[in-house]
């Protein structure tokens, strides 16, 4: 997959995604990084990028011209499925099931806005939708397009040594993750590691498994279960253990 984003700071996404899954991925070419700074496509001779609101108001706001063109470079020479995608506030939430979709995508074009925002008809013109990481507001789009890139990577196959780990994780299949341990068995005497875990028995470990996972949704997050549909067995589960933890 192909990963483009236009930045002020190129270095900054550029170095930050040399480390860990992404690094590894661009290392072994499943994953492709490139950055695109506005200013290389700016015509004065202080390379601006950004001018005062019309109407009035605090801050500066990033100009159409040096954003189309760097987004027009991007796209060259582009892949079948191309998305871009403007990283903002105002955007739709980032969630698991937005990135398994990006994650089908050959290219992925991030925007990383600053200052006051971007001019609204470069949004309207050349960006196909906005993404939010939440309700709070950031110096920069680099991080989030950071986060994005490093969520979709772990997607992709043969990216983590565990196929089975991105299946896995919390949000994944709509629940949080069950907890984990490893060892020692057990912590100051006391802290033992619950006994299905080591039993072997396969099947009861996936009930205990599910059951947790339910319960930790109920317990952090109520508003995921409420847009999950469970099965008749998780049900029985989710009573089971609140039950257990009254």
């Amino acid at each position: 997959m192909r990963f483009d984003v236009i930045t002020l700071f190129p270095e900054m996404v550029k170095q930050s995604a040399e480390v860990g899954v992404t690094g590894k991925a661009i290392k072994n070419t499943i994953v492709t990084l490139n950055v695109w700074n506005p200013r290389d496509y700016t015509h004065d001779r202080h390379k601006t990028v950004d001018d005062r609101p019309f109407g009035g108001g605090q801050g500066m706001v990033m100009k159409y011209q040096p954003l189309h063109d760097a987004v027009s470079s991007a796209k060259s020479g582009a892949v079948n499925t191309c998305k871009v995608v403007y990283l903002s506030p105002q955007g739709k939430p980032l969630t698991q099931a937005l990135l398994n979709e990006a994650s089908q995508l050959s290219q992925l074009i991030l925007v990383a806005g600053r200052y006051e925002g971007v001019d609204e008809r470069f949004i309207q013109h050349d960006c196909d939708e906005e993404w939010s990481l939440g309700d709070y507001v950031i110096s920069g789009g680099e991080l989030a397009a950071l986060v994005v890139i490093d969520a979709i990577t772990r997607l992709l196959p043969d990216v983590l040594g565990n196929a089975q780990s991105a299946q896995e994780d919390s949000h994944s299949d709509g629940l949080l993750d069950y907890p984990q341990f490893t060892r020692p068995e057990m912590i100051d005497n006391t802290n033992s590691v619950p006994d299905v875990l080591l039993s072997g028995n396969h099947a009861e470990i996936e009930r205990w498994r599910m059951k947790q996972s339910l319960g930790r949704t109920w317990q952090k997050r109520p508003d995921l279960l409420q847009k999950k549909t469970l099965s008749a067995e998780q049900e029985c589960l989710l009573a089971q253990f609140k039950v257990e933890v009254d």
